[in-house]
Parts: C-alpha cells; sequence; structure tokens
C-alpha cells in the first residue's frame, strides 16, 4: 500500500509539479523522510532522464547547527547552497519533524541573522528554479490535527494527490479577477480591513509550487492597507507557537501587534523594516483541508479561508517589500469559526468561505472533490 502511495506522489512532483525534462537536474532536499521515499523519488527523476542530488538532513542536527551560528558560518553555508542552487533547474524539498517545536529554543537573535543572510539563496530558488516544498506526515502533525498517524496519513495522501489539473482549471476566473482587482475589504469578528492590490497581478498555485495546494495568491500596494485583522487559526513561527493575533495597520504598516506572546510577536516582527510591512494576500480553497494543524503548508490551503503574509513579497506579485520574515497568517471564515466576507471592489466574492459569483462557484468544496 505504502509503496505504491510513495509513486504515486513522487510521480506528481516530478512530472506534474517541476515537470522535470532529459537532461536537466533536481535538488532533493529532504528532511526526516524515510528512505523508502527518498528511493522512490530518486527513481522518479531518472525515470525522465534527469539527474538527482540528494541533500539529506535532520531536525535535531538543524536546531545544534542554529544554535551556534554566528555570521561568519551563515555566509558560508549561503556560499555553498548558492553556488548548489545556481546549477539547479528544479528543487524539491520534503520536509518531516517528529517535533514541530524542535527550533523553539535557537535564541531568536541567531534565527533572524541566520534566515536574512541566507535569504539570498531562497530567493534565487523561488524566482529561478521549478520548485515544490511539502510536509512529510508524522505523528507530530497527525496530532497537531488531532486526528490518528493512520487517518493523518490516510487524508495526506488524498490531498497530495488530488487531481490538481482540475482544480487548475477552476482557479483560473478567480486569478483574473485578483488581477483586475483594485480595491480589497476583509471583514470578520475583529477583522475589518481594506486595501489595494491594484497593478500587483495574481498567481493561481495548481500543485506546482506547494503539495497540498489550493490558493490565488496576490499581494497589497505596499502602503495601502488600514484597519485591523484577528487571526483564529494557531500560526508557528521559528518553532513558536502563537495565537489570537491581532494586528493594526496604518498606511501599509504594522503599527499595534498583540498575541498570547505579545512580546516574542513584536521581536520577530522588528527583524528587519520590512517584518512589519504585508508581502502575501491570498485566498484557500483546499476541499479535503478544513481545520488548522499548525502546519503553514496545510492551513494556508484551508477551504474557505484567506491569508495575509507579514515580510517578503514574492516577486511574481511584487509590492517591493523585502525582509527575512515571511509568515503566512491565517483567517478562517466558514460560518463554525465565526464566518465573514470578501469583497473586490464593491463585489461580494465570498461569504462564509463559499464563493458567490457565478465563474467562481466551481472552487467551492462539492466542486472540487
Amino acid at each position: 500500500m505504502k509503496d505504491s502511495r510513495y509513486a504515486k506522489l513522487a510521480k506528481l512532483l516530478v512530472e506534474y509539479s517541476t515537470e522535470l525534462k532529459p537532461g536537466e537536474r533536481a535538488l532533493l532536499d529532504l528532511t526526516d523522510v524515510p528512505d523508502e521515499f527518498a528511493v522512490e523519488l530518486i527513481r522518479a527523476v531518472r525515470k525522465v532522464g534527469a539527474t538527482p542530488l540528494i541533500e539529506v538532513r535532520h531536525t535535531r542536527i538543524t536546531r545544534e547547527v542554529l544554535r551556534g551560528t554566528h555570521r561568519q558560518h551563515a555566509a558560508l553555508v549561503r556560499d555553498v547552497e548558492m553556488f548548489r542552487m545556481k546549477r539547479m533547474q528544479a528543487y524539491i524539498a520534503i520536509r518531516g519533524s517528529a517535533n514541530a517545536s524542535e527550533n523553539a529554543d535557537v535564541p531568536g537573535e541567531r534565527m533572524a541573522l541566520y534566515s536574512k543572510i541566507n535569504r539570498p539563496v531562497q530567493n534565487y530558488r523561488v524566482n529561478k528554479t521549478r520548485w515544490v516544498v511539502l510536509r512529510w506526515p508524522t505523528p507530530s502533525m497527525a496530532q497537531g490535527a488531532n486526528m490518528s498517524t493512520e487517518a493523518f496519513e490516510n487524508l495526506y495522501f488524498d490531498v497530495c494527490t488530488m487531481n490538481y489539473r482540475k482544480m487548475a482549471k477552476a482557479m483560473l476566473p478567480l486569478e483574473k479577477r485578483m488581477k483586475k482587482a483594485n480595491r480589497v475589504h476583509l471583514k470578520s469578528p475583529g477583522t475589518d480591513l481594506t486595501f489595494s492590490i491594484k497593478g500587483i497581478g495574481a498567481k493561481a498555485c495548481k500543485g506546482d509550487r506547494n503539495i497540498p495546494d489550493g490558493e490565488v495568491f496576490s499581494c497589497p500596494v505596499k502602503d495601502s492597507v488600514n484597519g485591523h485583522i484577528t487571526f483564529n487559526t494557531p500560526t508557528l513561527y521559528s518553532g513558536t507557537k502563537f495565537e489570537n493575533v491581532h494586528l493594526e495597520f496604518k498606511d501599509g504598516k504594522i503599527i499595534k501587534a498583540t498575541s498570547n506572546n505579545t512580546k516574542r510577536l513584536n521581536e520577530i516582527l522588528d527583524t528587519d523594516a520590512g517584518a512589519r510591512y504585508i508581502g502575501e494576500f491570498s485566498l484557500g480553497f483546499n476541499p479535503y483541508i478544513q481545520n488548522p494543524m499548525c502546519d503553514i503548508l496545510f492551513d494556508e490551503k484551508i477551504a474557505g479561508s484567506l491569508h495575509f503574509t507579514p515580510g517578503q513579497a514574492y516577486e511574481i506579485c511584487d509590492n517591493g517589500n523585502r525582509s527575512a520574515v515571511h509568515w503566512d497568517m491565517v483567517l478562517i471564515q466558514r460560518p463554525e469559526w465565526g464566518g465573514g466576507e470578501v469583497w473586490f471592489d464593491g463585489e461580494l466574492i465570498r461569504k462564509n468561505g463559499m464563493f458567490l459569483p457565478k465563474d467562481l462557484k466551481p472552487l467551492n468544496p462539492k466542486n472540487l472533490k
């Protein structure tokens, strides 16, 4: 059973997500992934005539590396990894972890230093290679989702190997609307936020960058965000869990931020000047993902959700904001989570998690499964 699921997922990553071709090179960046799947992925890369380069990491070792990092070490890592990345056409990262909070005791200033110095490698990978990133299912993730290990594994493979081609077709009208939109208004309990996405563009995410997938994102004009937003899902950043995050904006900048750990929240937002501005706005609609599990690659795709992201903007939908931080925070707007509305230029696009315009209804859960 596992072998067939492993082979199906490996084939999707190689032939659909990264579209590897004969003669190309792919970096397989694997953290705490079973050897059996690593072997299937290597074989899938070779089957299409491409060359795999393997990096195997372990979260406990990475924690120790980060605890003692310094400027010279981080710069050395950056230079070595950039040298390698520039020789790749594709990048597949699979990240597992027995403990989602493994980095909780890494000093914040060391984490910020390492992230800032190594940001050029991530920027190159995002903008210059065909890439896909996903988590590996672990008991820790199952616990976060309040599910048994077996039930979570079944959900994981259902989500990760769903019909992304069907979803891709259904996304196109939303991508088109977001490209044309100017004013966006978000309403939910504790949320009344306005901003512009005029001229920024939009990108449909259909399984070719993240697995699982199911979002269309844009980015606010940098100084256009005003109002406040309250996120009703927990969020994990650098091993620290945050709940009840509330952000207040004036002319694009976060002027007040509170949560269950307000001190640490503001330390992260003070990493650099760009961390207090927004680098992404996105609507999520994966029908198989209903509830948060404190894993952002899943949570940002929750059906009826949106996420709003302090920090770095993607070059493909760019407002010019630059930061070592890119922190997706999720708000679910389905009725059982308090409901909410998304407006584009005075038109109600989504209410209580359900798309209303005829051209967007194919994105509602019953139509995607």
